[in-house]
């Protein structure tokens, strides 16, 4: 797979960053092996981050704005800014390090197999430093997704995923930080989007090396009120938007 076919696809590549200085400009340099088309969505970083990436070599559309409002708007504004461009698809992958960018062929070669699906990648809960916390919380979000979807993932929690932008629309979502991801893959289910996961690779670093934003009290308590407000919506929307879809497809 050459950068060409993700041209004549539509597909770039969007990185959501915070205060990752220590990280980004490598992730960014290992992305444009695969895409040309690179969007680095700055969201209120305070550590040099934005720096770095202003004084890239590598040409990349940066996007950026103050305060910090969390991975949901930095998504969202990424989104939005590709669409701008004409582009159809978006991958997007975090900035620390944990993702391989050597994976993106995979999600090329599967949204070939099956266009405007969207792709999401599939870690598997038994990594090395694989923090124990983080299994419990996929789990956790995998039960919910099922609950209000009727459909099963095996990680509805990882940031590694082509979304089908001109598929999705302009999708509003009511949140801002990392439950986002949650409630973009639950209202693309709404809609009928076919969801599907594929295996990809994931590093996690030693603990004394690990940068990490999320808040467990806080973020943990925010995901666990948008199930909430998810479930009732399933019922009263949801699935009556899926049966509907369905019959008139």
């Amino acid at each position: 797979m050459d950068k060409a076919t993700l041209k004549e696809l539509g597909i770039c590549v969007i990185i959501p960053t915070f205060n990752n200085k220590g990280t980004i400009m490598q992730v960014i340099q290992s992305v444009a092996e695969y895409c040309d088309d690179i969007f680095v969505v700055c969201d209120g970083p305070t550590d040099g981050t934005l720096e770095l990436v202003k004084q890239s070599a590598i040409p990349i559309n940066v996007v950026e704005y103050q305060p910090n409002k969390g991975k949901g708007t930095a998504l969202v504004t990424g989104f939005r800014e590709a669409l701008k461009r004409g582009f159809r698809y978006a991958i997007t992958l975090d900035s620390d390090g944990q993702h391989y960018p050597s994976d993106i062929p995979t999600f090329v070669e599967t949204i070939k197999e099956h266009p405007d699906a969207l792709i999401i990648g599939s870690r598997g809960l038994k990594h090395d430093n694989m923090p124990q916390k983080n299994t419990f919380a996929n789990k956790f979000s995998n039960f919910w997704f099922t609950v209000q979807t009727a459909k099963k993932l095996p990680d509805t929690q990882t940031g590694f995923r082509l979304y089908p932008l001109q598929k999705m629309g302009k999708m509003h979502i009511i949140t801002s930080r990392y439950e986002a991801e949650l409630e973009l893959l639950v209202r693309s289910a709404w809609r009928n989007i076919n969801i599907i996961p594929i295996p990809i690779n994931v590093y996690y670093p030693p603990q004394e090396e690990r940068v990490s934003f999320f808040r467990p009290g806080k973020d943990f308590t925010r995901i666990s009120i948008l199930n909430t407000f998810f479930c009732f919506a399933a019922i009263l929307y949801g699935y009556p938007s899926m049966l509907i879809r369905k019959l008139l497809s």
